[in-house]
This record gives structure tokens, C-alpha cells and sequence, in this order.
């Protein structure tokens, strides 16, 4: 039985557009939470990803247009992630991150929809963004929990955006639409919504003709010239996980529950917007 027959996850789809093309769909409802079973899923296909060497591409998409993945899934305990086996021996979502920055095959976010947090920190570990003009939202909320980012948005974002701007995204915790992401390169390009698929299917279909080996060398390069050493990503989620522990966040975190965290609704829509109120209120 071959993988593709074999892998039976329960948060997304895989789909093969080609024997070299893959795309992954996130399918979590309500609003697409990254929980312990996505996670698990993950790391069960990056496995597969390190190991196979004729898939050049994959494409990561969402089956909600409104939620790519909203963020972590902040109801779930800790405890259950982390005791997921990881290849790298760093905690759960870092070992994922890390693992899927380091892939032969190119990764792609098509990001249609709300990717916030730990979505967000997907995004930006995959090596394009591609993001639909109308409908795509990024942020780093996390410090209206009083926490760092732990994904390692903070390592990522200053090789994308610069300094100024990585600073004006972690501090700020807004969102950025499809225009201002893209003019500030938190993605490589904002496409119309109605050219979207067909733009991201096109762009991933060419790639993934080209020779595996010459894909692999290219990357390597480029990721030798601009990714931090692994060994610093653990530094945030380290930081992020001891916010977590600490009063105020886990105040914080009962007041947006409260107001319908994780739930479809006007939170998580504007959670961006609203989170200054709520965490300073």
C-alpha cells in the first residue's frame, strides 16, 4: 500500500494533482484551529516529504474560504502535542516548522482566508505566499496575550519584511490584508480573488516539472544564506509556553472565550481589531 493509499488524516486532504505535484487542504471546522490531531497529521507527512524524493511541490490551501488556519488551538492541553514523537527533539509545533522550512520539495501557502498566530507562522515557514488579494488576512496576535510568538514569527519575519516592519507586526498584533501584506512582503504576491486557484495551480504545476535534484540544490542555497540555525527556534517557543503559564495570559485567554474564541464568529473575524480591548480591558 502506498502512502498516498495508506495516510488517513483527520484535519486534512491530500490530494495528488501529480505524481510530483501534492496539494494539502486544511479542514478543521469551525475556523480551522492548528490542534494535536492536525499536528500529528503534519508530522506524519513531513515524514513522508523527507524521505520521498518525487514530489517537487506541494501547495498547503484551506477547504474554509474564510479561515486558512486561525491559530492555535488554545482550548487543547499542551501536554497532548507535545508528546507526539518529534524528529528533531524540539517542542511540538517547532519541530513541524522547522522541519517544513527544511523540505526538498518547494512548499507554497495558498492563503485564502484568516491565518493568524501559529497560522501565521505556517505561512511564513513554507518558502512562498501566495495570498488571495481580497480575502487573505495575516497577523501576530500574540502579544495581546502578554506572550511572544513561538512559532518563530520573530525569526522568520526581518529576513521577509525588514526589521522596522517585523517590529510594527509583533507589537502591534493587527492584521494585514492581502495589499499590505504583499507591499510588505509578509507574501510574495496578493492575487484577485476570481484568478486565485488558477494563478497558485499554474504556478505550482510549472515548478513541479522541473528536475527534483536541481529543486533541492536551490533551496539549499537560499536557505543557507537566509534561515536561522534551527537551534534558535525552541528560544521562542520556550518564551511563548512560560507566557502561557502566567496570569495575565491565561486571563486574557478566558475573557476571549468568553467573547467566542474559537468559535464562527465576530471574535475571530476581527480578532485582530479587538484584541487591544479585550486583553487591556
Amino acid at each position: 500500500m502506498t502512502f498516498l493509499e495508506d495516510f488517513a488524516p483527520k484535519h486534512l486532504k491530500l490530494t495528488a494533482e501529480s505524481p510530483t505535484f501534492w496539494r494539502v487542504t486544511f479542514d478543521n471546522p469551525p475556523v480551522n484551529v492548528i490542534g494535536p490531531r492536525m499536528m500529528s497529521d503534519l508530522k506524519t507527512l513531513l515524514t513522508e516529504l523527507e524521505h520521498n524524493n518525487t514530489v517537487n511541490v506541494v501547495v498547503f490551501d484551506s477547504a474554509d474560504p474564510d479561515f486558512y488556519l486561525a491559530h492555535y488551538d488554545l482550548a487543547a492541553d499542551p501536554a497532548i502535542a507535545e508528546a507526539l514523537p518529534s524528529a528533531t527533539g524540539y517542542p511540538a509545533w517547532v519541530d513541524i516548522t522547522v522541519r517544513l522550512s527544511k523540505l526538498a520539495a518547494v512548499t507554497i501557502s495558498a492563503v485564502r482566508g484568516i491565518a493568524r498566530g501559529a497560522g501565521s507562522e505556517f505561512v511564513l515557514a513554507t518558502d512562498i505566499r501566495f495570498a488571495s488579494l481580497e480575502k487573505a488576512v495575516l497577523g501576530q496576535m500574540e502579544v495581546g496575550f502578554s506572550a511572544v510568538a513561538g512559532g518563530g514569527a520573530g525569526g522568520r519575519l526581518p529576513a521577509l519584511v525588514g526589521r522596522g516592519r517585523a517590529f510594527e507586526i509583533l507589537l502591534g498584533g493587527n492584521d494585514y490584508d492581502g495589499a499590505l501584506a504583499e507591499k510588505y512582503g509578509y507574501v510574495n504576491r496578493a492575487v484577485p480573488d476570481q484568478d486565485f486557484e488558477a494563478f497558485v495551480t499554474a504556478y505550482a504545476t510549472r515548478v513541479s516539472g522541473w528536475n527534483h535534484h536541481a529543486i533541492g540544490e536551490i533551496k539549499t542555497f537560499i536557505n543557507k544564506y537566509t534561515r536561522l540555525p534551527d537551534t534558535e527556534f525552541p528560544l521562542h517557543s520556550n518564551a511563548f509556553w512560560g507566557a502561557a503559564a502566567r496570569p495575565e495570559f491565561r486571563e486574557t485567554t478566558a475573557r476571549l472565550f468568553d467573547k467566542g474564541l474559537q468559535e464562527r464568529g465576530a471574535l475571530e473575524y476581527h480578532l485582530g481589531e479587538d484584541i487591544a480591548a479585550i486583553a487591556q480591558g
